[in-house]
């Protein structure tokens, strides 16, 4: 389990912070201003990516949000499976279509001499 911050400061203290130039829609803009944003969180290894924005600190902020997300589904602890047995009916009506299936295979199988000779 990864502990998670409280404040986003601290998890950008977490982070390893890349910024790029966004591709796309924008022009000279986008072309010019380096407003895409790349978080690596150092403890879990998750990376994201946002450039849907043309500022880079709204970019930063929803990498953050997604960042939080996608830590605390790693976080979450999935119900244990309780293992089920198969009711005895449901098993005798397996081993009964078996049988059927074996019989049409057998009769399938035998040679039957259709020449006239």
């Amino acid at each position: 389990m990864i502990p998670l911050p409280e404040s986003d400061e601290e998890l950008l203290a977490e982070c390893d912070v890349e910024t790029f130039r966004s591709r796309g829609k924008g022009g000279q803009h986008a072309n010019k201003v380096e407003t895409g944003v790349r978080l690596r969180h150092r403890p879990s290894g998750i990376t994201v990516v946002s450039r849907r924005e043309r500022s880079q600190k709204r970019n930063k902020e929803i990498c953050l949000a997604r960042l939080r997300v996608l830590i605390a589904r790693r976080n979450a602890v999935k119900p244990r499976r309780i293992p089920t047995t198969v009711p005895p009916a449901e098993r005798e009506k397996r081993r009964a279509e078996k049988q059927r299936r074996s019989v049409l295979k057998r009769l399938r199988s035998t040679s039957i001499d259709t020449s006239d000779g």
